[in-house]
């Protein structure tokens, strides 16, 4: 199969990112993706490939974020999710901390931190953003892992347990959202950079998952943890200016993990896109050729219609994600909370298609040798993470109605 079919014409340089991501998926990622899904582990000589060829560096990481027309990031995302969910998820991860860093950090965090999160070629890395915790997913206002300024060292000391983190655990570097002043609620938090070999951070649990089963999940444990005061993202200056107005009452902006949320909604509905259309073009193929009662079923007007169903949806799906794409990088506001329409939809998408090309394939898509089994498995994240889609709806709907939801 070639790259995403095209809806309108694309400007050149993307097409042709298009078509370089997809190549790379076809040609790295799904070839291995049955054997590192078997095994749950992280596809490093994949990783390699990628930051060889370009796709995996600061510099990739600066190109997306420098694009103004919003297109690169979901249409290279659709691409290496095509390729595989999980081995996906691993290669773009550090991404995600990545959103975080721009987002919040000052020019000179940035220049020195981002490269620290890719390595270099021979000696790579990631990058992990630690948000979510044990009891603390949707409702990001109830975090307990808890930062307080040590005046007399000049040290932040972090404590408490993040859970669900990509890469979380291996990674050079940990880009973790903490509460500095437990009585503002969300806007008493703050990001903090965790360097390498920092002391009193460890990997608790290590999760055996449904889905993404190549990408690394794990707890992180902060017991005691000390790190410089330059390490709060934006500045300490800036985060006490920040606590002191809110303090009054006044308005602050929307705490760092959240915008980081926000800024990635439509890169996950890409990915999500990209798992369903991997599902739809091989039921497709798979009905055209597999034959029952001396047809091909793709003949039997039940199995058609679905593929028509499947084909609209994921396009309709996909244009949700480029608007909001394009409005972000464009600095438009979501009024209608367009993130978050594309990540709803392309997400369900993602589960309804994939369940649609088991039912085509019958009995051998129940089994694990043929990969829409995997790409079920893999679907089913998208609307759970980064915000469930009853969260996705509630965020909808307060901003159609301008009503806070109970």
């Amino acid at each position: 199969m070639t790259a995403t079919p095209s809806l309108f014409d694309l400007p050149p340089d993307i097409a042709e990112a298009r078509e370089w991501a997809h190549g790379f998926a076809e040609k790295y990622v799904r070839p291995a993706a049955a054997e590192y899904d078997e095994r749950e582990e992280m596809p490093w000589a994949v990783i390699e490939e990628a930051a060889k060829v370009g796709l995996y560096t600061p510099e990739f990481a600066l190109q997306l974020l420098a694009d103004s027309s919003g297109l690169l990031q979901p249409v290279v995302c659709e691409e290496i999710f095509w390729g595989d969910g999980g081995m996906g998820q691993a290669l773009l991860g550090t991404f995600l901390p990545v959103a975080a860093l721009f987002g919040a950090a000052t020019k000179e965090q940035i220049d020195t931190w981002l490269p620290e999160f890719f390595g270099t070629p021979g000696d790579l890395a990631v990058a992990a953003l630690c948000a979510s915790e044990p009891n603390a997913g949707s409702d990001a206002a109830a975090i307990r892992t808890h930062a307080r300024y040590d005046e007399a060292a000049g040290e932040w000391v972090l404590n408490g347990t993040k859970t669900w983190a990509t890469n979380g655990g291996i990674a050079r570097v940990h880009v973790v959202n903490a509460v500095t002043d437990p009585d503002l609620g969300a806007r008493g938090h703050a990001l903090f950079l965790i360097p390498p070999g920092t002391r009193g951070l460890s990997q608790g649990q290590k999760f055996a998952k449904h889905g993404l089963r190549a990408s690394h999940t794990a707890e992180v444990v902060l017991d005691e943890l000390r790190i410089p005061a330059e390490l709060v993202l934006g500045g300490k200056e800036a985060l006490d200016q920040r606590l002191a107005k809110a303090r009054e009452g006044n308005r602050v902006r929307v705490p760092a993990a959240m915008a980081t949320f926000e800024m990635t909604r439509p890169a996950i509905g890409a990915m999500a896109v990209g798992v369903a259309r991997a599902a739809y073009e091989y039921a497709l193929e798979y009905a055209g050729i597999r034959e029952q009662f001396g047809r091909p079923i793709i003949d039997n007007q039940a199995i058609a219609f679905t593929l028509a169903d499947m084909a609209v949806e994921i396009d309709a799906a996909r244009l949700l994600v480029w608007r909001a794409s394009h409005m972000f990088m464009r600095g438009k506001p979501f009024t209608r909370a367009e993130g978050s329409m594309a990540k709803l939809k392309a997400s369900e998408v993602a589960v309804r298609t994939t369940e649609r090309a088991i039912q085509i394939l019958g009995g051998n898509g129940y089994t694990r040798d043929y990969p829409v089994e995997r790409w079920a498995r893999d679907a089913r994240i998208f609307t759970i993470y980064e915000g469930t889609s009853e969260i996705q709806r509630l965020s909808i709907s307060r901003a159609l109605s301008g009503r806070r939801i109970q």
